[in-house]
């Protein structure tokens, strides 16, 4: 059943009133959008401050591994990961989630048990989203079945870039209807969207049809994460709180691997959004080798050292 918002009902009674709602948005200044994420990127964060955004960060990570090659053991390595990220200071925090292909989920869930970190299952015929409805529907059962608590489903951005908004709506509703007490992360790939117009009607499109999450990327393509791309989706999340007064969390995935670009994220979450979303229910970092250079600076925080690469397990 569609959850959309009762104020937006009449958005997505037809196609053509989808079509309407979406392109009546207000079109995206991009020398702008730009000009204000590289602003905020010069904002500087320091000594105690640093401490506490380098374990929010830490908190906010879903650790990934999205590789053919894939094993239960490498999972399970991921997963002993996840819980005791540094194992020589059992004070630093834990992940917010493992994310891993459906066939993995269960093998996440297993090593996961009692420890408070999520399983986050990719779906709906990841990367590329180029399968049958029921074959997306299939995929998705299945990793709830294996007990994922987060589903990652990825747009059809051909449907979506041909206008056909209405058929993305209708299957990003259904894949919700499938995810039962998991939720829901709606991927748009952001780099296949070609303008950032097209990225705020994604946006706005995915939280019409009940997204617990919007994410900018798969990880798969050239373009990933940015500054600009996530701060039009916090200003999208923002502006749908406003009016509707749901909340929606926000996860740039992909190319983010340093501790200066993750500290970055979270100050555009802070002027952007606001403090609400500075925590892990609401913002998250698709990532895997952004963690260890987040605790190579920890620890340089802690002991005056750089331990260099040798400090962290390899992936």
């Amino acid at each position: 059943m569609p959850t959309t918002a009762p104020a937006f009902a009449d958005a997505t009674a037809s196609d053509g009133a989808l079509r309407r709602f979406l392109h009546g948005l207000p079109g995206v200044d991009a020398v702008g959008l730009v000009a204000r994420a590289a602003a905020l990127g010069t904002r500087s964060v320091k000594t105690t401050a640093k401490a506490f955004a380098i374990d929010l960060a830490i908190s906010m990570i879903d650790l990934t591994t999205l590789e053919g090659a894939d094993t239960p053991g490498k999972v399970r390595a991921l997963c002993a990961k996840a819980v005791h990220p540094d194992p020589t200071d059992r004070a630093t925090p834990r992940t917010a989630a493992v994310c891993v292909y459906p066939d993995m989920a269960a093998t996440a869930v297993a090593a996961l048990a009692g420890s408070g970190v999520k399983v986050a299952s990719v779906a709906t015929a990841f990367p590329a989203g180029r399968a049958a409805l029921e074959v997306k529907l299939a995929d998705v059962r299945d990793a709830v079945a294996a007990g994922a608590d987060e589903i990652d489903m990825v747009i059809d951005r051909g449907a979506f870039l041909s206008g056909r908004y209405l058929k993305v709506y209708e299957e990003i509703v259904a894949v919700k209807a499938e995810c039962g007490d998991a939720r829901l992360k709606v991927i748009f790939e952001t780099g296949e969207l070609s303008t950032y117009d097209n990225i705020r009607r994604a946006s706005w499109l995915g939280m019409l049809a009940g997204a617990d999450f919007i994410k900018t990327s798969t990880g798969k393509v050239a373009t990933n994460a940015t500054p600009a791309n996530t701060l039009l989706m916090l200003e999208a999340v923002r502006d749908f709180r406003a009016r509707t007064g749901t909340q929606v969390g926000v996860k740039p995935a992909g190319g983010i691997r340093t501790t200066k670009d993750a500290l970055k994220f979270l100050v555009l979450v802070n002027e952007t959004a606001g403090a609400d979303w500075l925590d892990s229910h609401w913002f998250r970092f698709g990532a895997s080798s952004l963690l260890n250079d987040l605790l190579m600076q920890r620890q340089k925080l802690a002991t005056g050292r750089y331990s260099g690469p040798d400090y962290v397990t390899v992936d």
